[in-house]
């Protein structure tokens, strides 16, 4: 795979320190499943882009809670939070270390934005964090947080919740919306037909004029995001929009055009990456 983007901004922004990616299905990228050698590539590679952290943020789809919530522990366990894979996907290993004290600034900083949010020290870093991060930082060295989407799903929250962390950016983090711009289970387990390759396309194409077209407002952005589900094909993409909001807060922080895109083929599916 060539680490080419769709789309690269040569504005002079920060690039790098937000990303929007798919982390495929389950455990599959770690266990050698070869419809996911393309994102394994990506993810490997796209470190070298950007600046090492101090630490990384995760906005997981795999967590919901009531209240932006916050994981507030030294040393999380992983939450194998998977099913019916084989036995060695329950012994994946990935000690990376928690940041309490980043875990208070961020709860800190949300409340001090009108967004009652809360800590768990209890909760361990699900797949949605260390399977990609297993990928890209190996080493395991890097602290992490992970911060939970809002229960009702609604996008209005979520951009909310990003906007009120873009004074992150300041800090040398990495935050990472961890989803995939293509989540119907159902079509990823079926024989494929023209008219879901179409839809899958269709959806794609909205996500990339979405945030490479730098002719919108922010504005314009900002409505087309608040609809999304009124996109080509929306709902067959994201019958759940669990996996997609991600994006949601990763742009309410960025608040601009995405510097760079990249498609990925998983699973038979066109997924993307967005960076800022």
């Amino acid at each position: 795979m060539t680490l080419t983007p769709l789309h690269h901004s040569e504005d002079g922004e920060p690039v790098g320190s937000i990303i929007y990616l798919p982390h495929g299905g389950g455990p599959l990228p770690l266990l050698g499943e070869p419809r996911h050698r393309e994102l394994v590539e990506f993810l490997q590679r796209i470190p070298a882009t950007l600046v090492t952290p101090a630490a990384i943020v995760v906005i997981s789809a795999h967590w919901e809670n009531s209240l932006p919530t916050v994981t507030g522990g030294a040393a999380p366990p992983l939450l194998y939070d998977y099913y019916g894979f084989p036995e060695e996907a329950y012994s994946i290993a990935y000690p990376a270390p928690g940041k309490p004290r980043l875990a208070r600034t961020i709860r800190r900083v949300l409340v001090e934005n009108g967004i009652a949010a809360g800590l768990d020290d209890q909760r361990g870093f699900d797949h949605g964090l260390f399977i990609p991060l297993k990928i890209m930082y190996p080493k395991a060295d890097i602290p992490c947080v992970q911060l939970s989407l809002l229960a009702g799903l609604q996008p209005d929250e979520h951009l909310r919740l990003g906007r009120a962390l873009r004074q992150l950016r300041r800090e040398n983090l990495l935050i990472i919306g961890s989803g995939f711009s293509f989540h119907n289970l159902q079509a990823f387990f079926q024989a494929p037909t023209e008219e879901a390759r179409t839809a899958n396309a269709d959806f794609e194409q909205w996500l990339f004029d979405t945030f490479a077209d730098k002719e919108l407002s922010e504005e314009q952005r900002e409505r087309r995001l608040l609809h999304w589900d009124l996109a080509p094909e929306a709902r067959f993409c994201h019958p759940r929009a669990e996996h997609l909001l991600p994006l949601h807060v990763c742009y309410g922080i960025a608040g601009r055009a995405a510097a760079r895109i990249y498609r990925i083929e998983i699973m038979g599916k066109k997924a993307s990456a967005y960076i800022w």
